[in-house]
């Protein structure tokens, strides 16, 4: 391995350890969390600052996709008029890697107010986040795979798969269905197969049924006005000219015609060469 490749299968090996870590984790803080959320007569708003922010609009995607409505919402636009999306019914997933991020402290006071249950994902559980949260994610890392400690890298996916491990938990809390997941992505390639279904694409009428009776010649005519058949491509001619392939079997059948032979009734070279296998 060269140093570069070396470089990124450490920071796999960091980040896989870093998932294997959260396994402990799931306590009773985790079935607290999906309890709130099936429970929810509202929406699940996901909101996060910087990275976590990316991250949470990735959960609240998977999330809807798959049975829970819920949207992203940038902490910094909350106090700028998007506070008044948020319902009494609704739940709140604040994602931040420290629990002290100001921007989601600021409106913790309008949502405990409003009793609006609100779940934390971080990776301090002693956080101010955490401890005023109605529950606790707790997503902490031994340290990021980043070579300088300091960019999000193993932290972020941490918590991006613990979001993922909350939608699992939820689809299966709900018996959420294949087909259901198709009516929320029509969409693409994986809508186009979970919703084709065979009446789709199947002709019913005008189909080119041939009668016993029927002669060759109209079958034929028949078959073709149906155009249900399979593409025609023409088949590779050999010239005669052409030496024959060295596999062919010894046997009369196998023969070239010479070019008197276009004129002549019967004329032929017969091959020499070792049988098919």
């Amino acid at each position: 391995m060269s140093k570069w490749t070396e470089i990124a299968a450490k920071c796999l090996r960091d980040e896989a350890g870093a998932l294997l870590d959260l396994i402990p984790f799931l306590d009773d803080d985790f079935d607290r969390t999906v309890e709130i959320i099936l429970n929810c007569k509202g929406k699940l708003i996901v909101t996060g600052v910087g990275k976590s922010g990316h991250i949470g609009a990735k959960i609240a995607a998977t999330l809807s996709s798959t049975g829970t409505p819920s949207f992203f919402i940038n902490p910094l636009d909350v106090f700028h008029g998007d506070l008044g999306v948020i319902q009494r019914k609704d739940v709140v997933l604040a994602i931040s890697n420290s629990g002290q991020t100001d921007e989601l402290l600021r409106f913790l006071p309008y949502l405990m107010e409003n009793k609006i249950p609100v779940i934390a994902m971080s990776g301090n559980p002693n956080s101010l986040l955490a401890q005023y949260a109605t529950a606790h994610l707790n997503a902490s890392v031994r340290y990021e795979a980043c070579p300088l400690g300091l960019a999000p890298t193993s932290s972020t996916t941490a918590a991006l798969a613990l979001g993922d491990a909350l939608a699992c938990a939820l689809i299966e809390a709900r018996n959420f269905k294949a087909s259901d997941f198709a009516q929320f992505h029509p969409g693409g390639s994986l809508g186009k197969r979970l919703l084709t279904k065979a009446r789709d694409v199947m002709r019913t009428e005008d189909l080119p049924v041939i009668p016993p009776t029927m002669k060759l010649g109209e079958a034929v005519i028949h078959m073709s006005n149906g155009r249900l058949a399979a593409p025609w491509r023409p088949r590779k001619t050999v010239s005669l000219n052409s030496p024959l392939p060295t596999s062919c079997r010894a046997s009369p059948r196998w023969c070239r015609p010479t070019r008197k032979s276009r004129k002549s009734k019967a004329s032929c070279i017969k091959t020499k060469s070792t049988p098919c296998s």
